[in-house]
Parts: C-alpha cells; structure tokens; sequence
C-alpha cells in the first residue's frame, strides 16, 4: 500500500504537469496509467505495473546514461581509439547474471498475482455470464436469478446525429448488480461467438468462448457504478455490447435479490392473464427495440445480405406457430439465436405480436403468454 500511495503522488504531479499544458477540460478523460481499480486483484496488477515499470525506467536510464557518456567521452575529435578484444570473463559473467536476477524479480510477484486471480474458491456469490451478439446474460446461481443485459443507448443517438449523452454506448437497460465486499465468481461462456468481458476496475478480463467456461473473480471494495464493454472482435455490433457492475451494500443488495424474485413470481404468474393489443404491442416494442433492433434495425428493415427484414417478410405474415418457434429456438447455422432462454412467456408473446402488427404487416394477430408456453411443451 505504501508503494502505492508513492506512485499515486507521482502520477497526481505528472497530471498537474500535464493540466499547465492546456485547459483542465481537455485533458479530464485522458488516462496516462493504468486505473487503481476497486479490487484486491486490481490493487495487486497496478503495483506490479509500477514495479515493472520502475525497473524498466531505471534500465533505460542506466543504458542510455553508458551510451552517450560513450559517445561523448570517446569521440573522434578527442583522439580516441577503440580497444581491440574478443572475449572478457567478467563481461560474460555480468550481462547473463544481471538479466537474469532482474527477470526473476519480475517473475516472483507476477506469478504471485497470476495464482491469485485464479483462485476462485470459496465465493460467496456465483454469477454465470453469457455473451451473445450482442448482449449478455447474467444468472445468479445461488438465487435463481437469470436475466439479460441490453444496450440502452437510444438508436437516435447512434444513427440520427442526436446529441450523445454522458454514457454513450456505455449504459444498459438491466445492469450487474454486486455486493460489496464478497467475494464473486464468475463463470464466463458464449452462446454464439468469441466474447470477452472486461471492467477496466476490476483488473481482469476473460474471453467467453462457446462450449468452455472460463473463470474470474471480484471482490469490489466500494459501492458505485463500474463500465466496461466487449473487447473480443465478435460482429458488426461489437461495440453496442457495453457492461455496467452496480456494486451496493450487502443490504441494498439483498433487497434487490428479493425484488428479482418477485418479478420472476409475477412473470410466472402473468402466463395465465389475457392481455390487450395495446398492451402487447406497447410491450413488444421495448423488446424489440432491446433484443431485435441491433440486426432486423429500429424500422424493420434488416441489413441486406446479413439480417432478413421483418418489415413485410414471409414469417411476420406467415403462420403465427412456425413465428414463435423461430423466436423461441432460433434458426440453425444463422445468426437467429434461441430467445426462449432469455426472454419469459409474456416477452415472447408480446414482440411476436408487435412483429406482426408493425412495420406495415398488420397481420392482426394477438399473441398470449398462455400461446407461447404451451409452445415450450409446459
């Protein structure tokens, strides 16, 4: 910690140098280290950063201090004449012991810290994430919470040339929400293609590769909400796939555990109620427009050679069964993935019935919870 607190004066006098340059605004969100973060793990890779650092610097400095002390005391112009010799014991001895004493103090704490961000034992709280494209997934195994994570930024700021907010592509509609001071394991896996899921806080990042779980941990040392986002190449909205952690009190976040419960105990009970079109449709579009939009696009229109428009397309105004069945299990070899494991029987129900009233298709058909579970087979 005492190490730490040194190299944060040093970086806290290398910003105020950097602030005389030009006006503080400008140079607000320009990072020139790496984040401290929030985490035991984060506080363990920045200090061995600084430490390797440090050694690098010093390195650099004793080499190129040689150099032009070289250059300077033995140049032509004062006469000097090159000493002629092949080997030199003392030499030989020097630049393979030197490296090799300053490559184990490098090793020792590094692989002190690559045990420790893979000890994963004894967690308090177990969280399986699912990237999908271009979204994820996040369950609570211990609570059987399971829900997905949108991006929430409005379209009209990504497409119209609207005015971006303060959190722009970096926000969503359900976030990940943690405890403090617990310690969190992460299983982390891919539904579709490679992801990988990063908060720059929390000192790590993993891939999320189909049909294998990777591991991390967390344990966030004060509540307040940390950013992230995909940093694995994984399609045209790879950078609509942002990640938000609201970390809160161990009592704040109990509450929260028992207000999912609920919602699942009334989603549940909402495959027996009978809904309006109105409510359907009303629906159906904040589904949409979270789960749908990024490949069949805000108006239906899909993208040419890659995503088939819903606007007037033959499963909109087709039979209303084969239209749940596509939305419940996908389409083999596309990029139509299952929703039925995501979204519950009323969500289904109400962007099936928007897709096909909306965008011109005015089918008139209105789907009910009921519909789609008895289409699961319950």
């Amino acid at each position: 910690m005492r190490g730490r607190n040194k190299s944060n004066r040093g970086c806290a006098a290398f910003g105020a140098g950097l602030a005389s340059l030009g006006p503080a605004a400008a140079w607000a969100e320009m990072r020139v280290n790496l984040p401290e973060g929030v985490t035991p793990i984060s506080h363990e890779v920045y200090d061995l950063h600084m430490l390797i650092l440090a050694i690098c610097a010093a390195i650099g400095v004793l080499l190129f201090a040689v150099m032009f002390y070289s250059i300077y005391a033995h140049r032509r112009s004062k006469g000097a004449v090159a000493v002629q010799f092949h080997e030199h014991a003392l030499v030989e001895v020097l630049w393979t012991v030197v490296p090799f004493v300053i490559l184990v103090a490098m090793a020792v704490p590094a692989t002190k810290s690559m045990i420790a961000l893979h000890d994963t034992g004894e967690a308090d709280v177990t969280v399986k994430v699912t990237g999908y494209q271009w979204k994820w997934q996040y369950e609570y195994l211990e609570d059987g919470i399971k829900f997905v994570s949108n991006l929430k930024t409005p379209s009209e700021q990504i497409y119209d040339g609207a005015a971006k907010g303060e959190n722009y592509l970096l926000e969503v509609d359900n976030p990940l929400v943690l405890p403090v001071n617990k310690k969190v394991r992460f299983l982390i896996t891919a539904a579709d293609v490679l992801h990988a899921w990063w908060v720059p806080e929390f000192g790590w990042k993993q891939d999320a590769t189909p049909g294998f779980v990777n591991e991390g941990w967390a344990r966030i040392e004060k509540p307040g909400t940390y950013r992230g986002q995909c940093t694995e190449l994984c399609g045209r909205g790879h950078g609509f796939m942002p990640i938000v952690v609201e970390a809160r009190s161990e009592a704040e976040y109990a509450e929260w555990v028992e207000e999912r419960k609920q919602e699942r105990a009334a989603a549940e009970a909402a495959s027996a109620e009978t809904f309006t079109m109105e409510q359907l449709m009303e629906e159906g579009a904040k589904v949409y427009n979270a789960s749908c939009a990024a490949c069949h696009q805000a108006k239906g229109e899909g993208v040419p050679g890659a995503f088939p428009a819903i606007a007037g397309s033959a499963t909109a105004k087709g039979p209303v069964g084969a239209h749940m069945n596509i939305v419940l299990n996908g389409r083999p070899n596309t990029a139509m993935m299952p929703f039925g494991g995501q979204l519950d029987d009323l969500h289904i129900a109400a962007v099936v019935t928007y897709e096909r009233n909306a965008f011109g298709n005015g089918v008139g058909d209105r789907v009910q919870p009921a519909d789609v579970k008895a289409a699961r087979g319950r």
